[in-house]
């Protein structure tokens, strides 16, 4: 691998650990080099860094290897925090998080991937991905976003997944009684933020 002029991070365009990821470095205004990885044929210096192999993986110039996707989106607000992300109620940040990439995630994995897991119908994981839902519908009636009323940590770590919970049954989602959660996820997906980072990437030879 040549030596790296900044921070290198393999991603996966659709991934949402990913996702989270890199919009957490724009966000911050740093200005890393996007490997998009093939998840079939993923590159050498990947596996080298990390050996687990799955996305987002950051590599600082330093060679300091920061793989997951939490600590990534930390490091990145501890260079550069505009809105002051990291100061909004740390503790319920924290467990709204934990929830999502908890229980709300497993829910999401077998409601998107009913097929492989037959024992009970899609319904039933959804129901239990709703749960989660409900507690962030409560949320966004107290405010427009899940802290305040403008985008915060909380809101980016978890809005990609929820995000793919709305598109496995998109019909659905867009008749559920979940109307404060629509226009969150509306705004989040329409926002610039979003918009950057879903850029099409191509994979870069240096490497």
């Amino acid at each position: 691998m040549s030596d790296l002029s900044q921070p290198l991070l393999y991603s996966y365009r659709r991934c949402p650990y990913a996702m989270r990821a890199r919009m957490a470095l724009e966000y911050a205004g740093i200005a890393a080099e996007i490997y998009e990885i093939s998840l079939k044929d993923k590159p050498a210096h990947l596996l080298q860094v990390s050996p687990k192999a799955t996305v987002p993986v950051l590599v600082l110039p330093e060679g300091k290897v920061i793989d997951q996707s939490l600590e990534i989106m930390h490091w990145a607000l501890r260079q550069q925090d505009p809105d002051g992300w990291l100061n909004t109620d740390h503790e319920l940040t924290q467990t709204l998080i934990a929830e999502n990439d908890g229980s709300f995630k497993q829910a999401l994995d077998k409601y998107k991937y009913a097929i492989r897991f037959p024992e009970r119908p899609a319904e039933i994981y959804r129901k239990q991905g709703e749960l989660f839902l409900q507690k962030l519908e409560a949320r966004l009636n107290v405010s427009v976003f899940l802290l305040q009323d403008r985008p915060t940590l909380a809101d980016i770590a978890i809005f990609p997944f929820v995000r793919q919970f709305a598109t496995v049954d998109s019909i659905w989602f867009d008749s559920s009684e979940y109307l404060k959660l629509k226009v969150w996820l509306k705004r989040l997906v329409e926002s610039e933020l979003f918009k950057q980072v879903m850029e099409k990437q191509t994979h870069h030879e240096t490497v």
